[in-house]
């Protein structure tokens, strides 16, 4: 088998129990941001492993250089986030690579073994979570942007 060969890595995720005072922490310590910070994200009708899920949360987004930081604070309802949270508390959760073709991503990753434990087509992005976190403790995100 061939190696599946990554784009560059897009996102850093950070699931956090309370975004704005991390949001504050990495701003006044590290001089990171200006964070642009979505209060609520309805994810009605992603799947978690396989079933339809109704859940909210609260996201920020800052760049570092080329990498973008992402902290994900889950709101309600059960999902990846709240997963994470309850069993290692708030901790990097995953890196994320943007891709242009989804459907073919997972392929490759099918073809690897991985199947999404975690994805949503939504109106302006898709996303597709696979548990890689054997070794190394870190899930994978593809990212679509939609045109």
């Amino acid at each position: 088998m061939t190696s599946l060969r990554l784009p560059p890595i897009y996102q850093l995720g950070h699931v956090v129990a309370d975004i704005d005072k991390t949001c504050d922490f990495y701003t006044s310590t590290f001089g990171t941001g200006p964070f642009n910070i979505i209060e609520e994200v309805d994810m009605e009708g992603a799947l978690l492993r396989g079933k339809p899920i109704s859940t909210k949360i609260k996201v920020a987004f800052a760049k570092s250089n080329d990498v973008e930081l992402e902290f994900i604070q889950p709101l309600e309802g059960k999902n990846l986030y709240t997963e994470f949270l309850k069993t290692r508390g708030d901790g990097i959760h995953h890196l994320a690579f943007m891709v242009d073709d989804m459907n073919k991503w997972k392929k490759h990753f099918a073809d690897k073994g991985f199947e999404p434990i975690f994805q949503h087509d939504m109106v302006v992005m898709e996303f597709a979570y696979f548990d890689t976190s054997i070794p190394g403790g870190l899930m994978l995100e593809l990212l679509r942007w939609k045109p």
